[in-house]
């Protein structure tokens, strides 16, 4: 009697199991290694690296404007005001697509890895707005720049035609509207609340920076500028508290291209609420910039005590 063999799933394992993930497949395939989670914190996340991108043109001087609204259909719109990304054929791309259509379909394409173009950037460079595109059922991109209007749209990351010049303009800036995919995202319900956490934080770390969010869905709106920048961070979290002297003590330093801002203000609470940044970036895990803050601050305090 001939026993029955059955193939295991898995047991075989050749040069044809070996997959290429091509483009943004990649990140369809595994979103998480680029947004975190597929919840909450990475729905959110994808608004943070496209106005991230406009912060960035507000931190080379080039934009003082950021509008983002949120859609009743949990679309997104981020407007700023600066250069606009580049509507040029890109010279080493052999199928002759822009500047503009790489920097949204390419991974680790961008202008933000030598310091010609930005000295100070935050976000995933030359990831997030190509990831933000993966990630959406569907993207639209408006470029006003050089007096023309530039218009493209995507599905699911890939480009449904090409970079079009659809008409003339006086103004410039960047304009990606977009959806989260449904298929990628557990909701694709926006928090207005989240939101206008993280572009007042962003107000107050770029003094002068305009940012406006409006929620189509409730007639939420709030405009966030700060002239006093992280003083009036301060001033904010001290708001309802006692403080043990009038004025926040600010302090800033710029040395070997690397510019440090540090403002405090003492209250008469028993804890401390210490907020660290780096290029925009909250590092709530501190770093060795929270670090050397603390010993600098302790070392001199007790010079004096």
């Amino acid at each position: 009697m001939k026993e029955k063999t059955e193939e295991i799933a898995g047991e075989t394992y050749g040069a044809e199991d070996i997959k290429v993930l091509k483009g943004l497949d990649a990140v369809r395939k595994r979103p998480a290694m680029y947004i975190g989670n597929t919840s909450f914190e990475g729905l959110h996340h994808l608004v943070y690296e496209v106005a991230d991108n406009s912060v960035d043109e507000a931190l080379a001087g080039f934009c003082d404007r950021i509008d983002i609204t949120v859609h009743t259909e949990d679309s997104i719109t981020v407007i700023d005001n600066g250069r606009g990304i580049p509507t040029g054929l890109h010279p080493g791309d052999k199928k002759r697509r822009t500047a503009a259509e790489i920097a949204l379909t390419e991974l680790h394409a961008g202008g933000k890895f030598e310091s010609k173009a930005y000295k100070i950037s935050g976000g995933l460079h030359g990831v997030g707005v190509s990831v933000v595109n993966a990630l959406s059922e569907w993207l639209d991109l408006e470029i006003k720049q050089d007096g023309a209007v530039w218009e493209q749209h995507f599905e699911r990351g890939v480009p449904t035609g090409p970079l079009t010049r659809v008409g003339k303009t006086r103004n410039r800036g960047t304009k990606i509207t977009f959806k989260p995919d449904a298929q990628i995202f557990e909701s694709i319900e926006f928090n207005y609340d989240t939101l206008a956490h993280r572009f007042r934080e962003l107000a107050f770390l770029n003094k002068g920076l305009n940012i406006k969010i409006t929620d189509e869905r409730t007639n939420q709106e709030q405009t966030f500028l700060y002239e006093g920048g992280i003083v009036s961070f301060i001033e904010y979290l001290n708001g309802n508290k006692t403080t043990l002297h009038p004025q926040p003590i600010y302090i800033t330093k710029e040395k070997d291209g690397i510019l440090v801002e540090v403002a405090l203000q003492y209250n008469d609470g028993y804890s401390e609420t210490i907020h660290a940044f780096a290029n925009n970036i909250n590092t709530k895990e501190g770093g060795s910039h929270l670090v050397g803050f603390k010993s600098a601050l302790t070392r001199t305090a007790n010079s004096y005590a």
